[in-house]
């Protein structure tokens, strides 16, 4: 019995599993993207209690994607190996056992060190969890999903700023400061979640207590057929290794530096920004709120209506030439209150820019390669992030201008930009082509 003989009712089923995986897995990369908030926060005081620069400081933090970077693929491999509850489990453990650690920080050394020690042990999540997702939802699913979760990232983002700015003004308390504080209370949630990921997330379809097994075999069958489907169309080496070696794994890993570069640099930089307006560590925080508000607003209702044709890179192509409109904004425009609100509305332009990308790879990848091709992408990706957080200080001490670093997203943008407008071109091409092969065989 094939996929289409099994009658389902698709939209229902779908939404079945979202309720059921989503919360949990965006609740997860929130935590996550809180833990990584909380260095942009804690920088406002941690450079003068362990007397350390702003140079100084952007290394040890961007230390945390060099770990991140090494140990991403074994990761993955590791998580495709073991099924994806066990090895979720054990990212958040080892996570927030180490962001405990980073709150006793005594020098910079130390410093240096936990930021790898921390990249190595949140190793894997991301990517981990978008190849979860596929073992799931069907390719036309995917990006509505994708979206939902990058909501976690955006929502990281937009809690972790009122809670890390409140937190710093609560020195005192047990007797820690405001940054070791911020450090304790963010990584107590990961450890709390080891069980919670255990208990609730299930490896496959085919182990899902919560699915009637007509429901099973349905998604089975389906998520088989586009596999072979995609390994039909692919003539390169199908060997596992030949993944990392592969020049559209590698362009892509290019192109998400752009968004990774951009991401991480705004997030690590905007509490500077912000404080240059003269404002308290509370106030700061909820200032923080509101670009990743609007970026939480978009993923949650754009998504959904980008799954037709070439809809996904046409939204990419217009969100990064936004983006560089409003990060050029927040730079050159004359008064404070017009360059926030510019990068209020630069933040979304990012995010969209990940839901999207994220429907490239799954054209070409399935089962074990595409474990380790999003692993790949994601890894060396994430070198942008080791280059924001060293690139932002650098910038503002060569210009003495806290304003400065935004240009480093604009010029980011730009690239994405004119990649994404190539794609576009490309694949209308190749439907134009579909439709006269197709009219000439009528």
């Amino acid at each position: 019995m094939t996929a289409a003989k099994i009658k389902i009712d698709e939209p229902r089923l779908i939404n079945k599993l979202a309720f059921r995986l989503m919360p949990l897995v965006c609740v997860l990369y929130l935590v996550a993207y809180i833990d990584r908030a909380n260095i942009s926060f804690t920088k406002l005081q941690m450079l003068d209690s362990l007397h350390l620069s702003e140079v100084v400081y952007g290394l040890g933090a961007s230390l945390f994607f060099i770990g991140y970077m090494l140990f991403e693929i074994p990761s993955n491999v590791m998580l495709h190996r073991y099924g994806a509850p066990k090895w979720l489990a054990r990212i958040m453990l080892t996570w927030g056992i180490v962001t405990l650690l980073l709150a006793f920080t005594q020098n910079a050394t130390m410093f240096y060190i936990l930021r790898f020690l921390l990249g190595a042990a949140e190793a894997g999540l991301y990517p981990g969890v978008i190849f979860y997702l596929t073992l799931w939802f069907p390719a036309q699913h995917r990006l509505r999903m994708l979206g939902y979760f990058t909501v976690g990232s955006s929502l990281g983002n937009m809690l972790g700023a009122p809670i890390c700015g409140f937190l710093l003004d609560q020195g005192g308390l047990w007797n820690l400061e405001g940054w070791q504080l911020v450090f304790v209370m963010t990584g107590i949630p990961p450890i709390l979640l080891t069980a919670v990921v255990l208990l609730w997330l299930p490896a496959s379809p085919a182990k899902a207590k919560f699915l009637a097994d007509d429901e099973k075999a349905w998604l089975v069958q389906t998520l088989d057929a586009e596999a072979k489907d995609v390994l039909s169309k692919d003539k390169s080496d199908l060997k596992l290794s030949s993944v990392f070696t592969d020049k559209r794994v590698i362009g892509l890993a290019g192109l998400y530096m752009m968004a990774s570069i951009s991401i991480y640099g705004v997030s690590y930089w905007l509490p500077t920004v912000v404080k240059g307006f003269g404002v308290t560590n509370t106030v700061n925080g909820l200032l923080n709120i509101l670009p990743w508000l609007a970026a939480t607003i978009v993923l949650v209702w754009l998504p959904s209506r980008l799954r037709k044709n070439n809809r996904a890179l046409m939204a990419m192509l217009i969100a990064a030439s936004m983006g560089v409109m409003f990060f050029l904004g927040s730079v050159f425009l004359p008064d404070n209150n017009w360059r926030f609100i510019s990068l209020c509305l630069g933040a979304p332009c990012m995010y969209l820019l990940l839901p999207c990308f994220w429907t490239l790879p799954t054209k070409f990848l399935t089962g074990a390669r595409a474990a380790a091709g999003i692993a790949t992408i994601n890894s060396l990706s994430n070198f942008g992030g080791f280059i924001a957080q060293n690139l932002f200080p650098w910038v503002r001490n060569a210009t003495d201008s806290v304003k400065a670093p935004m240009l480093i997203p604009a010029l980011c943008m730009t690239v994405f930009a004119l990649v994404s407008f190539i794609l576009l071109s490309r694949a209308k091409k190749r439907s134009a082509s579909l439709t006269k092969l197709e009219e000439s065989t009528l």
